[in-house]
C-alpha cells in the first residue's frame, strides 16, 4: 500500500463514524454496492435523521428495517427486489425521475448529497482509483459529496471514462476483498427467443444498440450474430454483448460518437464480464447525464433501443415500473432512449414483452391497471414486440393502434380485447 494512503485507511466502524446525523448518504449502484459500509452503518445505535439515496442496489438493505423506520428516510430512484417490500409498506420512498436528470438533481441540490459510500479499485501509481462497473449517477454523487468513503477492493475492475477518482478526494478507505455482485446469464426460453428473433429482424446493419439485462435483451443479442457493424450506446449492458464483440459484429465502426467504442453507464453480469471490461479501452463508462442525454443518443445512426414493459394498453401507453399501484422497479432510462432513438436518423424505439404473464393474464390490455403508472406515453411509442409479432404504432390513429395491438396479443385474449376496444371506440 502506498504511503500516501496510510492516513486514509480506517476500519469500517471508524469510516462510517464520519457520517453525522442529518446527513444525506448516497450508496453506489448495482454490482458495486458497498455492502461492508452499509452493514457497518446499520450497526450504529446512535443513528437519527439520516437520508439514504440510491438507484438500484444489490445485497441486503438493513437500513430499511423497522428498527430505523423513524430514524432513516430512504429515497430511491429504482425499486429493486431488495427494497421493494420496504417501499410498498411505506418504510421507504420512490422518486420517479429520468436517469438522465438524476445527476443534475444532485448538482442543483434538489437531492442533496453529503456523503457518498462507494467501492473503488486500488490506486494506480499516480494515485487514481476507478469506480469500476458503476459510474452511472455515482460519478455525480462523489462530486457533490462533502465526504467520500470508499471500500478499497482489488476485485473492482479498472474501467475507462468518467469513473476515475484520485485518492486525495477520498476521505476514508476501508480495505475489503469481496467479489462484486453477479448476475450470471440464464438459459433463454423458447418464448423469449421468439421475441428476440422479432427484435433482430428490426435491427439493421450499422445500428447503434441500447439494451439492458434480462431474458429479452439476452435473446435479442443472441439473434444478432449475422449482423454487421453494430455499435452500442447504452445505459447498461450484461454478458450478452461479449460474443458479438468477439465475432466482430459489435464493432462500432459506423458510430458518429465514440467510434469503435461501447459507451455505457454501468454493467452487471458474471465474473467473466467483469474480467472482460477490466483495463479494456473498448469500454467507455460515462456519467448518465452524458449517456442518457437524448442529444448524445440521437447523434448515432439507426439507434435501436430495446426496452421492456409490465403491460401496454391497446393505444400504446406503457407501464414499466409498477404493477397497478404496487411499485415494482423505476423509470430508469427508458424514456431517455425511446426519445433518443426516435430522433436518431433511422432509429427504432422498441418496447418488447411477452403477451401474457406467467399466470396467463394478458399483458396487452384495454386500459392499464388501476393505479398503474405510465413510463412511456402513447405519443412516444413506436414499435411493440411480443412473441406473436411486431407492430409500429407511430403515426397510427387510435383505431389503427387498437387493431395492431390486438394482433400481437395472445390469441386467447384477442376477442376480449376486441370487445373492450369496441366499447371505447365503436367499430374498429
Amino acid at each position: 500500500m502506498n504511503n500516501h494512503l496510510t492516513n486514509k485507511l480506517k476500519t469500517a466502524e471508524e469510516a462510517v463514524a464520519l457520517i453525522k446525523n442529518g446527513d444525506s448518504v448516497f450508496l453506489q449502484s448495482a454490482a458495486s454496492t458497498p455492502t461492508v459500509l452499509i452493514d457497518q452503518l446499520a450497526e450504529r445505535n446512535d443513528i437519527d435523521d439520516l437520508q439514504i439515496v440510491s438507484i438500484h442496489t444489490e445485497g441486503s438493505t438493513p437500513y430499511a428495517s423497522e428498527k430505523f423506520e423513524h430514524k432513516i428516510k430512504i429515497n430511491t430512484f429504482f425499486v429493486g427486489s431488495n427494497i421493494r417490500e420496504a417501499v410498498n409498506e411505506g418504510r421507504a420512498d420512490y422518486i420517479p425521475m429520468f436517469l438522465s436528470e438524476i445527476p443534475m438533481a444532485f448538482k442543483n441540490g434538489i437531492i442533496p448529497i453529503d456523503v457518498a459510500l462507494v467501492q473503488v479499485s486500488p490506486p494506480d501509481i499516480h494515485g487514481y482509483c476507478s469506480l469500476g462497473v458503476s459510474v452511472d449517477v455515482s460519478n455525480a454523487a462523489i462530486h457533490q459529496a462533502k465526504i467520500v468513503i470508499a471500500q478499497l477492493n482489488p476485485n473492482v475492475p479498472r474501467t475507462f471514462g468518467d469513473g476515475i477518482i484520485h485518492v486525495s478526494k477520498i476521505d476514508a478507505l476501508v480495505e475489503v476483498d469481496i467479489p462484486l455482485f453477479q448476475h450470471a446469464p440464464k438459459p433463454i426460453s423458447e418464448l423469449h427467443m421468439c421475441i428476440g428473433k422479432h427484435i433482430a429482424e428490426l435491427v439493421e446493419d450499422g445500428a447503434t444498440l441500447q439494451t439492458g439485462i434480462g431474458a429479452i435483451p439476452d435473446a435479442a443479442l443472441a439473434c444478432l450474430g449475422n449482423h454487421k457493424n453494430l455499435g452500442m450506446h447504452t445505459e447498461m449492458f450484461s454478458d450478452g454483448i461479449i460474443d458479438l464483440v468477439e465475432k466482430g459484429v459489435l464493432n462500432g465502426k459506423l458510430k458518429k460518437t465514440f467510434t469503435e467504442k461501447i459507451v455505457t453507464g454501468f454493467a452487471i453480469g458474471s465474473q467473466k464480464l467483469y474480467d472482460y471490461v477490466h483495463d479494456n479501452p473498448l469500454f467507455e463508462f460515462r456519467d448518465t447525464a452524458f449517456v442518457n442525454d437524448t442529444k448524445n443518443i440521437r447523434a448515432n445512426p439507426k439507434v435501436t433501443a430495446i426496452n421492456s414493459a409490465i403491460e401496454v394498453d391497446i393505444f400504446g401507453q406503457v407501464c414499466a415500473d409498477s404493477i397497478g399501484p404496487i411499485q415494482y422497479s423505476g423509470v430508469g432510462g427508458q424514456m431517455d432512449f425511446i426519445r433518443g432513438a426516435a430522433l436518431s436518423e433511422g432509429g427504432k424505439p422498441i418496447i418488447a414483452l411477452p403477451s401474457v404473464t406467467s399466470r396467463g393474464k394478458s399483458k396487452i390490455v384495454s386500459t392499464l391497471a388501476k393505479g398503474a403508472s405510465v413510463v412511456t406515453t402513447r405519443a412516444h411509442v413506436h414499435w411493440i414486440v411480443t412473441e406473436n409479432g411486431k407492430v409500429d404504432l407511430y403515426g397510427k390513429n387510435l383505431r389503427e393502434r387498437a387493431k395492431a395491438m390486438i394482433q400481437i396479443a395472445d390469441p386467447a385474449h384477442q376477442e376480449e380485447l376486441e370487445k373492450a376496444a369496441y366499447e371505447i371506440l365503436g367499430e374498429l
